[in-house]
């Protein structure tokens, strides 16, 4: 099939970006879109044109680098799929696709569709671990744990952390994000000595970061490549609103 792109062109974080036109030929059905890119890429080099700069690494749907709105959906067109696992069979010979960045003022560009996700990470270092000690493997799996909890925990613990949730979000929340990891721990009992100051910590260092407020959009869980549920969110309301007057006391 034959397509064209409009792709995000930005040499760095302070020159002015614009969409660059290039066509694709022959693209076979079978591609993955980053392989489609690879493609693409080796022609511009030929032609001595700048190749795209974007994001990529395990190309499994695991680790969610390959950060792209295309035509206008986080990860593209199909539900629950990284960039990587999304293939051209998705498109139609004659289609024409938009291939942006990330959106947010939480991740801003570094160079064509690379945008610095940096700040997803300086929420997890705000709480989203276990310091405490809870003992070896053996000792954890002497812990029995409902088994109602034990899922929910392991459905939070799905997110990857690709920010599709904050590109969706019209706010720019990393609501969902915190959400799950919040969810993830909170649920267990190793997570709960810390789940307080896990909670008020992540929730200010998001605001910190330039996130925006949750206005529930729902457009977070539409986006998330691994169907993360907005039910979390709830659940983080409920810890931070439970969690912030006991801070407020311990500290008096």
């Amino acid at each position: 099939m034959d397509l064209t792109l409009h792709v995000w062109r930005q040499k760095g974080p302070e020159d002015k970006g614009y969409l660059a036109t290039y066509k694709a030929t022959d693209v076979s059905a079978d591609m993955s879109f980053l392989e489609m890119l690879d493609v693409v890429n080796e022609g511009l080099i030929k032609q001595g044109i700048e190749p795209i700069a974007f994001d990529h690494d395990c190309r499994e749907g695991i680790c969610g680098t390959c950060s792209q709105v295309i035509n206008g959906d986080a990860h593209g067109p199909q539900a629950r799929t990284t960039v990587c696992q999304l293939h051209m069979r998705q498109f139609k010979d004659g289609d024409e696709i938009y291939i942006e960045p990330w959106r947010s003022r939480a991740f801003p560009i570094i160079r064509d569709l690379v945008v610095d996700r940096s700040a997803m990470d300086r929420l997890m270092q705000a709480g989203g671990y276990v310091s405490v000690s809870t003992g070896g493997v053996p000792d954890a799996n002497a812990i029995l744990i409902p088994k109602q909890d034990a899922d929910t925990a392991m459905d939070a613990a799905e997110c990857i952390g690709c920010g599709a949730c904050v590109a969706a979000c019209p706010n720019g929340s990393a609501m969902l994000f915190v959400a799950a990891k919040v969810g993830q721990l909170a649920r267990l009992p190793q997570g709960r000595a810390e789940a307080a100051h896990r909670v008020c910590g992540m929730t200010e260092a998001m605001l910190k970061e330039g996130f925006g407020n949750c206005s529930n959009h729902y457009d977070c869980e539409a986006a998330c490549p691994k169907g993360i549920s907005v039910k979390f969110i709830a659940q983080l309301n409920r810890e931070y609103a439970l969690a912030l007057p006991r801070l407020r006391k311990e500290e008096k």
